[in-house]
């Protein structure tokens, strides 16, 4: 549809319920485009996306004269305007012969593999589900997979590499309401190892991004055990992802309940942790890209976007060495994006636990160097601070989430062996010991 001079934004203007029916895009209609002049006052000069934001609006130049402005033989005149009406009528004028592009059979890299895992997760929880919920979900998945295809073709053609086959049969036009949209393929077999990271993140991660849909843990569960079988991993592999998580959670919560935490609502908190350590600590992961292909990643595609928030989780549960510590007890970094951090790496050891896998070794070592440096921090603000000071309640959380992280990896058998090489690195304080020393009282 074609509009010139649309009067929906004005006030002045009775509309009757029109403003209550349009609130929302009519389920017939593909596209929308208003034209507007600033000069024009039928207008409001301003668009009709002022009141309708899922409207086009394009301003254009016509007569500076209230009456010629609004003039149908103005806007009419008007090359965008011609353009408009000919393509709804005609559809495109291009004369280009088309080419399509299937990609080459190529391995995928581990931005594309994961990328591709995260679609297929979304895509069994959307089989599952029905009516207006399903109707939902697949119309956000669709936006999410065009421009998942679209960012990771953009990233690929400034760094030179071919679009592998598997993403680019992904693609269609996603301006066309009636294309159809592709199904994601079943990923190829991965070790346990190599699962373990990536299908830890995908059940803290919203798989639809930057949409919100709230489902059921049940159905994702579900969605997770059929994706690990798809894998290769068996049906209980992903179940043990959701177990895993759960008792995670219930370990960090205490007496204050489970709060299932998502990555993307930690929001730009885990990127600044990526930041705080100039990415330079941050350690290969099983199944991951290293320490630069993460932060090329992050700055083709955004912390914020699902790709880019899938590389930033799995780069904070994998990171090693005094730069994730140093991140986390960071001032900048809040005490929900450190129980969402420690929380995740729980999960990870758990579930290696429970696959009967190598523990990861480095676990330890990252909670008790941040630990050390949350209460460095605890002690220098608490000298001269009120008792009641936010920062010192934010610290004393991390203090909490961090202590009862060791303790559960102390009673379930993941703390360092006795004579393990890294024994002599570690204080050899209690957790009572550990408790930030107070100046006053009630501090």
């Amino acid at each position: 549809m074609v509009t010139i001079g649309s009067p929906l934004a004005n006030g002045s203007f009775d509309l009757d319920n029109l403003r209550d029916t349009l609130s929302e895009p009519p389920t017939n209609l593909a596209w929308w485009v208003n034209f507007w002049n600033v000069s024009d006052p039928v207008a409001a000069h301003r668009g009709v996306s002022s009141v309708f934001p899922w409207m086009i609006d394009f301003r254009i130049n016509t007569k500076s004269l209230p009456i010629l402005a609004h003039a149908a033989a103005e806007y009419l005149a008007n090359d965008a305007v011609a353009a408009a009406i000919g393509y709804a009528l005609y559809g495109s004028n291009t004369k280009e012969v088309a080419q399509v592009d299937k990609g080459l059979d190529i391995p995928l890299d581990a931005t594309e593999h994961f990328a591709l895992l995260a679609l297929r997760y979304a895509y069994l929880m959307k089989t599952r589900l029905e009516g207006e919920e399903k109707d939902r979900f697949t119309g956000a998945l669709r936006q999410v997979q065009a421009a998942a295809v679209e960012d990771i073709r953009n990233r690929n053609l400034r760094d030179g590499r071919a679009m592998p086959s598997e993403i680019a049969r992904l693609e269609f036009d996603v301006s066309d309401p009636g294309a159809p949209v592709p199904e994601p393929r079943p990923i190829g077999h991965v070790t346990k190892d190599e699962a373990v990271v990536l299908l830890t993140v995908l059940a803290a991660e919203n798989v639809i991004r930057p949409f919100e849909i709230s489902i059921s843990k049940k159905l994702w569960q579900e969605a997770m055990e059929d994706l690990a079988a798809e894998m290769g991993l068996g049906g209980q592999y992903g179940a043990d992802v959701f177990v895993a998580a759960k008792h995670a959670q219930e370990a960090l919560s205490g007496s204050r309940g489970v709060n299932w935490i998502k990555w993307g609502a930690l929001g730009a908190g885990a990127a600044a942790i990526v930041v705080a350590t100039g990415g330079l600590a941050l350690a290969a992961g099983a199944g991951l890209a290293g320490a630069a292909v993460i932060t090329s990643a992050l700055a083709s595609f955004g912390p914020g976007g699902m790709i880019g928030g899938l590389l930033t989780a799995g780069t904070l549960v994998t990171a090693g060495g005094g730069g994730i510590a140093y991140g986390l007890a960071s001032p900048g970094t809040t005490a929900e994006t450190l129980v969402g951090v420690v929380e995740r790496r729980l999960a990870a050891a758990i579930l290696r636990q429970r696959q009967h896998l190598d523990p990861d070794e480095g676990l330890w070592a990252v909670l008790v160097e941040t630990e050390i440096e949350v209460r460095r921090e605890y002690e220098r603000l608490d000298e001269f601070s009120d008792a009641s000071a936010p920062a010192l309640k934010e610290l004393k959380r991390k203090i909490d989430a961090i202590e009862r992280a060791l303790k559960y990896l102390t009673d379930h058998g993941l703390e360092p062996c006795i004579d393990s090489p890294q024994e002599d690195d570690y204080p050899t304080t209690t957790f009572s010991e550990r408790e930030p020393r107070t100046t006053r009282q009630g501090a």
